[in-house]
């Protein structure tokens, strides 16, 4: 659903030459599945990450970035309540906010329509000139920019560029004008 701010998709480990992990084994001793999110964190993350297609039921939106996402991250992402804690972190103290990146620029979500390198450049600027990865979608004739991953290294600490990005002809492929957000 169209927001006019971008939230948290996931924090995903990722290869950069290959086929990303997913559903890992975890392997630490405690039941993942078991293991209760800690309500402390559970404010911050129902601002910065909550499930925009049902807002009610965001705990098992973290639940399943988790079992899929997150388990691959071990030994840097120690647990459940561990990965959470790092998605916030990343969000707020390592400057990973989208739309805070791209406001700085003038880049608002006002309907204009603007170039991909105007685009990337805004976030560059924002995460010590490391390239991002874009996501495009056609709503109703219009390309929107629906998605930014923002690369880090194995330890989430530092920026990088972005692996893998879009090829041009995939559905989700943002063009080189035209853009809204």
């Amino acid at each position: 659903p169209t927001e006019k701010l971008f939230t948290v998709h996931g924090l995903w480990p990722s290869n950069s030459n290959g086929p990303d992990p997913v559903n890992c084994k975890p392997k630490t001793k405690v039941p993942q599945a078991q293991q209760p999110i800690d309500p402390s964190l559970k404010p911050q993350l129902e601002i910065i990450w909550p499930n925009v297609f049902n807002r009610a039921d965001n705990e098992s939106f973290w639940n399943k970035q988790w079992d899929k996402h997150g388990t691959c991250g071990y030994p840097t992402i120690k647990d459940k309540n561990h990965y959470l804690q790092t998605v916030i972190k990343m969000y707020i103290t390592q400057k990973q906010n989208v739309s805070q990146i791209l406001s700085k620029a003038n880049i608002n979500p006002d309907g204009i329509g603007r170039t991909r390198k105007l685009i990337e450049n805004a976030i560059r600027n924002g995460t010590n000139d490391k390239e991002p990865k874009l996501k495009c979608q056609k709503n109703n004739g219009t390309i929107e920019l629906v998605e930014v991953s923002l690369c880090s290294n194995y330890l989430g600490k530092h920026f990088i560029n972005c692996p893998n990005k879009i090829p041009q002809g995939s559905r989700y492929f943002c063009p080189i004008k035209d853009i809204q957000y």
